[in-house]
């Protein structure tokens, strides 16, 4: 068992994902001495604040548009249980349990790099609570993004103080009952810690690094796909030619045209060209069809440019991970230990929310392509009649996959207007102290929408396509072979969808190939038969 030993710089886009989804290997998250040290040591400054008298931000100061308003030191414990319990004002429902382990850990690294002044057992609650399964309920809404997660994180934070709900075990439970049950003890905040714990950037964060991670297996999955669809269309890799895209040497289009190659070695499906010729006498289907449409020419160059849109989120997450995103910043000098408070900005969300809404435009596009296809699949004069109206032997009496292409084109355009970014809005808050703010939690949520969108629209074009390559069968006869790569998917497929020589109820089927696709069984299988030339 793996223990994920945190020190504020080191978090990776993997662990992140690791411990959301409660992967058997991870037995616990914990931080390391050096991060101790540094925790307790900015703990410790910012009590020498408050026996100086010094004024500083939310620890002698109010909040936002109080800033101005000093508070005594009487009332600085109050001040921070105030602040929590008056910003837990999110609404709608509430964030699954697996972003809600990636945001208590995304926010307890932050503060482990010792710039918060927080108190170590205060940040050893919220890893015992993540530890032992305590997860507080926090709904999805309420976030601008600006003064990082404000709403979001003050309800992970109300369960800290005994207030709130919690998920223990399954049950939704009170928070001090769920502390209760988990043998673990509410805290009373010190000064800086309601802040520490509220103003950051977790909740987007976790977002993006959950939805990069789906993006990029959806990346994968359309590519094979693509290539599935191309065999069941007598469509050429001609296009996927290396020489071709030397070119125009965007890595990620090289390394999806290198892939697609793999994925279609050995297959008996795609069209061989020969020389046309002018000769009407000799000239067949497949030498006067020298190339194919878009959606099946283009699919490095389209699926290329998404990958590139994926890795740019990659890069900000992993940067944004081990990040100190909280206000202010506290800084000891390490051969004097002077103290410095600082007033900053990196809560703010601009670089997580423009990298968000571009994922969503990419992802949009990578579903607006496989429609495409799935509609080439499905209308017989698109596909030059090499495969049946709708993939039904009975056209009329049958209607085969004509409604399952409807619900492609639903999805696909319910992800065009979910692509409209969300970080081009602002509305100031604050009494317009805080006057611009990222709507970066709102970018994540719709970038979420866009790929359970395009999982579903992926599917309905691998059931449609392994219909399509029955078809082909046919002429080709039983035995033909399928790519490396294409060959192990259609049989994963063929194990929980039949072909259907009938109308018969369609939504199971597509659960079951979209299950295929969330679990990477998909990918999986593929990786066992094609050399891993996937490079992304």
């Amino acid at each position: 068992m793996k223990t994920i030993i945190l020190n504020g710089e080191e978090l990776t886009l993997k662990q992140v994902v690791a411990v959301a989804t409660g992967h058997p290997n991870i037995s616990r998250v914990m931080l390391n001495d050096t991060a101790i040290k540094k925790i307790k040591r900015s703990a410790s400054a910012v009590q020498t604040l408050l026996k100086r008298g010094e004024v500083a931000y939310g620890i002698t100061t109010g909040f936002g548009a109080f800033k101005d308003r000093i508070i005594p030191l009487d009332d600085v414990e109050k001040l921070q249980r105030n602040i929590v319990m008056s910003h837990a004002v999110g609404v709608g429902e509430p964030f699954d349990v697996f972003t809600t382990r990636a945001i208590m850990l995304i926010r307890a690294n932050s503060l482990a790099r010792g710039h918060s002044g927080i108190r170590l057992e205060t940040l050893q609650l919220l890893l015992d609570m993540l530890n032992k399964g305590v997860y507080p309920i926090i709904p999805e809404k309420g976030s601008l993004g600006a003064s990082g997660d404000l709403a979001p994180l003050s309800h992970m934070s109300l369960v800290m103080i005994g207030l709130g709900e919690a998920e223990y075990q399954g049950k939704i439970l009170s928070g001090a009952e769920a502390l209760t049950q988990a043998g673990l003890s509410a805290v009373t905040l010190a000064a800086k810690e309601g802040l520490a714990l509220t103003n950051g950037t977790a909740v987007m964060s976790a977002l993006g690094a959950l939805e990069t991670h789906h993006a990029r297996l959806l990346c994968r999955v359309a590519d094979i796909a693509g290539c599935l669809s191309l065999e069941a269309l007598h469509g050429t890799e001609m296009a996927y030619d290396n020489r071709i895209h030397q070119l125009r040497a965007y890595p990620r289009q090289l390394n999806c045209a290198a892939y697609l190659r793999a994925l279609l070695d050995g297959s008996e499906f795609t069209r061989y060209h020969v020389k046309a010729s002018i000769d009407a006498s000799v000239k067949t289907h497949d030498s006067a069809n020298v190339q194919d449409a878009y959606t099946l020419r283009c699919i490095p160059q389209v699926h290329g440019a998404v990958r590139d849109a994926v890795a740019y989120n990659r890069w900000v997450i992993e940067i944004e991970l081990n990040s100190v995103t909280d206000n202010p910043l506290i800084f000891i000098d390490d051969e004097t230990d002077e103290i410095t408070v600082l007033s900053g900005g990196n809560f703010h969300g601009e670089p997580l929310a423009i990298a968000m809404d571009l994922l969503g435009i990419a992802m949009t596009e990578l579903g607006n392509i496989s429609e495409r296809r799935t509609m080439r699949l499905t209308d017989e004069a698109s596909n030059a009649h090499v495969l049946p109206a709708f993939l039904t032997k009975h056209g009329g009496l049958n209607s085969g996959f004509m409604l399952v292409q409807y619900t492609a084109a639903a999805l696909a355009t319910e992800n065009k207007i979910l692509a409209h970014p969300a970080s081009v809005d602002t509305i100031p808050t604050s009494a317009n102290v805080e006057d611009h703010v990222s709507m970066g939690c709102t970018a994540g949520l719709k970038a979420r929408q866009i790929n359970e969108n395009v999982e579903r629209i992926l599917a309905i074009e691998l059931i449609s396509a392994a219909q399509g390559i029955d078809f082909r069968k046919e002429v080709l006869g039983a035995n033909a072979k399928l790519g490396k790569g294409t060959q192990p998917v259609y049989d994963l497929i063929r194990e929980h969808v039949p072909f259907l020589e009938e109308d018969t109820v369609m939504y199971p089927h597509i659960e079951a190939v979209r299950k295929l696709i969330a679990s990477a069984e998909i990918v999986k299988v593929v990786n066992q038969c094609v050399e891993d030339v996937w490079q992304f």
